[in-house]
Parts: structure tokens; C-alpha cells; sequence
């Protein structure tokens, strides 16, 4: 409105000028009124928001972008302190869990509610287990530096096969049709479980920004959620593009205290796609817990 009023202004300076100013002063003003039209126009675009303001009392990462989520703690399970956790999984009301570092590494059923060892088998020297995951009737479990996975009967525990796969492996976690496998890096692969050639790449990053040591996988609601190593709080990736859709900020999670080893960080997302429950936990954390995502 007050750039229409002083474009309208510019006229009625011209009218007046044949009686009240000369032809020279009539010229200066012309070239004033237009300078200031042309500020307010400029002042007035800048106030305009723009398509990817945020939602009100969104927090939003370091390039403005990507939103950050909280969390609320609904129950806290035990959880064995001892346990290098490198992948956790959710089945039929008890949790698989693969734990590593060489001479320690293991699979497990765990019971949910009193963290104790169901079942277990160890993983044999020189092997560091990583990942795991369960897709059409049998776990799939990564080693760090061998670029050897072996594959259980998800019964018995019986080891059923191996297979191989290029660098090293983090995390394992799938869709329903291919293993998602990450590799330390900010590469993600799909991988066809029958052959376990890589079906695509994705590149994950925030914003334009690359995001490196991704961990921990699992599959949540048609999005990957990824541990980042050394960091409390997962990512959300968009399993198509590689762009990071949100962050769950988890700080302050276990209290300071709990642990203390450097490297007892967050490690371990398990999902219940069933009832919706949503499970976190750390390498050597005493506790497991339930969390529900929340706008921060």
C-alpha cells in the first residue's frame, strides 16, 4: 500500500509543477519520488516470507533447513551393561541384539523387559560383529573389517551362510526387499539379499552438507533411522534422495555417570512396527528405553 501511494504521488507533483515549480525542480523531484519508490519496493519484498519458512516453534539444524525433534522417555528396560551393542531388532516381544569387539562379539535374544540373555551365540575370533538385521525369515549379521556377514536361522541361531560385501560394515537394517548397509562413511547401500549385488547408493547429507560415520540402522515408517557415531541424536533419512528429513535430538538421554567408557555412546534403534514403539540404547548402557518422538 505505500508503494501505491507514492507511485501515485509522482502525478500529482506533475500537475502541480506547472504552477508551483519550475521545469529543473520539477525533474528533481521526479528522480527523488521514483528513488524512493524504488527502496520501498525493495524494503517491502524483503519482509515477505518465504516458501520454506518454518513451522512456528520448529527448531531447525545448523543450515536452517532440517527440523529437530525431541523425545519423551515412556519406560525404561534393563540392559546389559557388558554389551557392545552394534545392532538391535525387535521380534515377536523379545529383542535380537548383535554385540561386538573381537572375543566379546555375540548374537542375542534378549527379553525386553528384564534385559536378560535368552539366547546367545559368539562370534569367533578374529571377527568384530556389527549390524543386524531380519528380512524374510533369517538375521543377517555384519563384521567390521572382513567384509564377511554371516546368516542365522532366526530360531535356533543356527548359522545357515555368509556372504560378502565390499568395505567396512556399521549398520544393517532393511525394506522389506533389500539389506540397507552402512559403511562408516555417508554412503548408504541396498544390497539384493538373494545375490547381495548392490541394488543402489544413496548419499546421506544435511542440507548440502555430508554426514560421515553413520552407525546403527533401522527402518522406521518408510524412513531410515541412523545412529551417528560419537553423537547423541539419529538422523531420518529419506531412503530415495539421501536427504536427511529431521534430526531426534537425544541428549541427556542416560544420565552423566552411568558410564564410563568413551566409547559406551548411543548405539541401537529397534522399531515395533506392530504397536509403534520405538527403542534406543548405547554400547555398554545399563538401560534400554521406549521413546516417543516429540517436537521440540
Amino acid at each position: 500500500m505505500i508503494i501505491s501511494m507514492a507511485a501515485a504521488t509522482l502525478p500529482t507533483l506533475t500537475t502541480l509543477s506547472g504552477t508551483l515549480v519550475s521545469p529543473s525542480a520539477e525533474n528533481a523531484i521526479r528522480r527523488i519520488v521514483g528513488a524512493l519508490v524504488l527502496f520501498l519496493s525493495f524494503t517491502s519484498f524483503q519482509c515477505q516470507p518465504g516458501p520454506a519458512a518454518n513451522l512456528p516453534g520448529e527448531k531447525t539444524s545448523g543450515n536452517g533447513s532440517v527440523p529437530i525433534y525431541g523425545y519423551e522417555v515412556i519406560h525404561v528396560w534393563p540392559h546389559d551393561p557388558d554389551a557392545f551393542t552394534q545392532g538391535l531388532v525387535f521380534q515377536d516381544g523379545k529383542l535380537l541384539e548383535s554385540t561386538g569387539e573381537v572375543g566379546r562379539s555375540s548374537l542375542r535374544r534378549v527379553e525386553l523387559e528384564t534385559g536378560s540373555v535368552l539366547q546367545k551365540v559368539d562370534v569367533p575370533e578374529p571377527y568384530f560383529a556389527e549390524g543386524i538385521t531380519l528380512l524374510k525369515g533369517k538375521i543377517y549379521q555384519l563384521t567390521w573389517r572382513d567384509q564377511l556377514g554371516f546368516i542365522y536361522d532366526p530360531w535356533t541361531f543356527e548359522k545357515i551362510g555368509t556372504f560378502n560385501y565390499e568395505g567396512e560394515g556399521w549398520g544393517l537394517a532393511n525394506d522389506g526387499q533389500s539389506l540397507i548397509l552402512s559403511d562408516g562413511t555417508n554412503r548408504i547401500r541396498f544390497l539384493d539379499p538373494d545375490n547381495f549385488q548392490v541394488r543402489k547408493t544413496i548419499a546421506v547429507s544435511d542440507g548440502s552438507t555430508p554426514v560421515n560415520e553413520i552407525n546403527e540402522l533401522e527402518y522406521v515408517q518408510s524412513e531410515i533411522y541412523a545412529n551417528i557415531w560419537h553423537a547423541d541424536r539419529i538422523a531420518r533419512i529419506d531412503p530415495q534422495t539421501g536427504r536427511i528429513v529431521g534430526w531426534i535430538d537425544l541428549t541427556g538421554l542416560l544420565s552423566r555417570g552411568e558410564v564410563h567408557d568413551g566409547e559406551a555412546v548411543l548405539n541401537g534403534i529397534a522399531y515395533d512396527e506392530t504397536n509403534g514403539r520405538l527403542f534406543v540404547t548405547g554400547k555398554l548402557w545399563p538401560k534400554l528405553f521406549e521413546i516417543r518422538v516429540t517436537r521440540k
